[in-house]
């Protein structure tokens, strides 16, 4: 059985206690397989995420000439162990300009960028191309510093995006001039390049790690370009992996964590009589922490790890969420502490996709009808290019639900807001079934539309939800037009 087209998510009215893991980061798996492909020797990925973005990537290694084994993982069904025989910087010869060597990448940004930079290691020409959402994409700024290399990038639709054909041998060495597709000759190659992040910083990235097997000199350009949260990950990862071979850990992805964080502010409080030894009376006992994630991430590699303390830092928020969760409304709380609440409310927050968090962020923007006052989620620009616009989608897909919230530029605010049920548009994006998901484990009525598209990072995801204490939180999950109760093989997401 696979995942129906459309399925409803049932609010839990029950305490849970338990411990979710979740797969391997996604963007670790994948600069973790190129970094393998280049070592000097086998090297050994645990923990690894399997999933559509992952497999894609393992794919074009393997149409690449790269000796790809995959092994299951005992402690997380979405994980694997990869062995990847690395050739030390060499990559297969590609085609010619009648049959080039046809690289498929799905609409995963990750294997589009650092593809695009891989293949220039080898010789001849290849062709990335993916779904028509990933052409839809930007790409332009990783071409041009790939052109400025010498390398000739053609886009087939003159629009700097996919399908492109690179080719890598007659040209390499010598340097084209500026925005030229079929390469006009200007000289000898400059021994590096310069390369913006402000659409993407996976074009830094590619770059990145790449250039000690190029020869490439990579300056990485645009505001606080060394803080980049991405880009300082894939500097990182090129420090500490075994470039000789050996093994690698790849820690949990805290994206996908984030949303196990924040169902936890939707448990029911679990209530019960304690014994007191002071007392000598048993008394009621409030338990609030009852779920966590294992191994939450602690390397700092991953912005998200920084769900927990996001949501600390918007008092609002998280004093909302609080009395969300108590079931009780400013009229049953002490007057102190209305009035330190009211303050918190005006005083007003912000969430910034550059500086707080990555992906989670469309976490954070789904909790936040339940804060005491507007929350502000700022710098989103990059969100309007991924996997669909997701400014656009989140606003649309929460006013849907009854919230109030505004665009304006790159900012999204979110206004406190009684929601209702309603049928949720995912986009064929991951992130937003998975956010909106959520959502139904506290507002009645929530059904997703497409589900499926969690395949793209967490294909377990609605079994996770779905399985029983302590390894899930025990939702029901119905089939949105039949109002079958599904069980835990229709859902997983292939």
């Amino acid at each position: 059985m696979s995942l129906p087209k459309l399925i409803e998510i049932v609010p839990l009215d029950k305490p849970v206690r338990a411990e979710i893991t979740v797969p391997g980061s996604k963007s670790i798996t994948n600069r973790a397989l190129i970094l393998a492909a280049l070592a000097r020797g086998g090297t050994t990925l645990r923990g690894a995420l399997w999933s559509e973005d992952t497999q894609v990537m393992a794919g074009c290694l393997r149409t690449l000439g790269f000796e790809v084994d995959v092994q299951p993982d005992a402690s997380e069904p979405c994980n694997r162990t990869i062995r990847i025989a690395g050739k030390g910087g060499e990559v297969a010869a590609g085609g010619n300009d009648q049959r080039p060597l046809e690289l498929f990448v799905g609409n995963a940004g990750t294997a589009a960028r650092f593809l695009a930079a891989f293949v220039c290691l080898g010789k001849g020409v290849y062709r990335l191309h993916g779904v028509p959402r990933m052409h839809e994409r930007p790409q332009g700024e990783l071409f041009s510093a790939l052109r400025r290399l010498g390398y000739q990038v053609e886009s087939e639709n003159h629009n700097d995006k996919l399908p492109a054909r690179i080719q890598v041998g007659p040209l390499s060495g010598v340097k084209l001039r500026p925005g030229s597709d079929a390469g006009e000759v200007a000289g000898p190659a400059a021994p590096g390049c310069s390369v913006s992040m402000e659409s993407s910083s996976q074009f830094a990235s590619a770059l990145l790690l790449c250039a000690a097997a190029a020869g490439w000199k990579v300056e990485v350009v645009g505001e606080n370009a060394e803080e980049s949260p991405y880009v300082r990950m894939t500097s990182e990862l090129v420090k500490v992996f075994p470039r000789d071979g050996g093994e690698f850990q790849i820690e949990p992805d805290a994206s996908s964590g984030s949303y196990f964080l924040a169902a936890e502010q939707f448990l029911p409080l679990e209530k019960r009589l304690e014994y007191s030894e002071q007392f000598g009376v048993s008394v009621p006992t409030t338990t609030i922490n009852s779920l966590s994630v294992a191994n939450w991430p602690s390397s700092r590699w991953q912005i998200d790890e920084n769900f927990p303390r996001a949501l600390l830092l918007c008092p609002e928020l998280g004093h909302g969420l609080a009395i969300a969760r108590l079931g009780k409304g400013a009229e049953d709380l002490r007057e102190g502490e209305v009035v330190n609440l009211m303050r918190a409310a005006h005083r007003g927050c912000a969430i910034s996709r550059k500086k707080d968090l990555g992906d989670s962020i469309m976490t954070a923007v789904v909790l936040a009808p339940f804060a005491l006052g507007p929350v502000r989620f700022t710098d989103l620009a990059r969100l309007r290019v991924q996997e669909c616009e997701r400014v656009a989608a989140l606003r649309a897909e929460l006013a849907k639900c009854g919230a109030k919230v505004t665009e304006e530029g790159d900012t999204l605010t979110v206004f406190p807001s009684v929601l209702h049920g309603a049928e949720i548009e995912t986009y064929n994006d991951h992130r937003m079934a998975m956010s909106f998901a959520v959502l139904g484990l506290k507002v009645p009525g929530i059904r997703l539309r497409g589900p499926a598209c969690v395949k793209k990072t967490f294909p377990n995801f609605f079994q996770k939800l779905a399985a029983p204490p302590p390894h899930g939180l025990g939702a029901r999950i119905l089939d949105g037009s039949s109002g079958r109760h599904l069980a835990a093989d229709d859902l997983f997401a292939d």
